[in-house]
């Protein structure tokens, strides 16, 4: 089995306010407020890749190839609202019967339908993250993300921490 996941950003804006680093940051800086958002960004990639969350909504595809046949996938991104039930196809033709599973640790379980299977390739799309703005992020998570940025700004300065 090889499993491949791709993420597609829906929302542009970064997951901490700019303002919000600068304040609370102990590391002067003297980049430009777009160099700075883009230290914001990869810092809240790093953490977001580390542990396989999504901060701001994002859509997960995950494509699966020659799938076990266990009784269903542990969906690698969260977290995922409960009422947000992704959408499968099984080598290339839509697939419901299963029960799907949300929060911080998704996961789909799949039916009866399923075994009388021998699929290939299984495709999963789902929406994962926190919410859409970043007052939806948990603030210890947004802590995390302004503590990632900080080190990226000294590295930036070539400032040891």
């Amino acid at each position: 089995m090889k499993m491949l996941t791709h993420r597609s950003a829906i929302s542009t804006a970064p997951p901490v306010s700019l303002s919000m680093v600068k304040e609370r940051t102990s590391v002067a800086f003297d980049g430009s407020d777009q160099e700075l958002t883009d230290l914001i960004k990869t810092a809240a990639a790093e953490i977001e890749e580390f542990a396989n969350i999504a901060f701001l909504t994002q859509t997960i595809r995950v494509m699966i190839f020659d799938p076990h046949r266990q009784s269903g996938p542990c969906l690698p991104i969260g977290p995922v609202a409960i009422d947000h039930v992704p959408t499968v196809t099984i080598d290339g033709e839509a697939f419901t019967a299963f029960k799907f599973t949300g929060g911080n640790w998704p996961s789909i379980r799949w039916q009866a339908g399923f075994y009388e299977l021998a699929p290939s390739r299984i495709m999963i799309e789902y929406q994962a993250g926190f919410g859409s703005s970043h007052g939806d992020i948990p603030q210890d998570l947004v802590q995390t993300i302004i503590d990632q940025t900080e080190l990226h700004m000294a590295r930036h300065r070539g400032v040891q921490l």
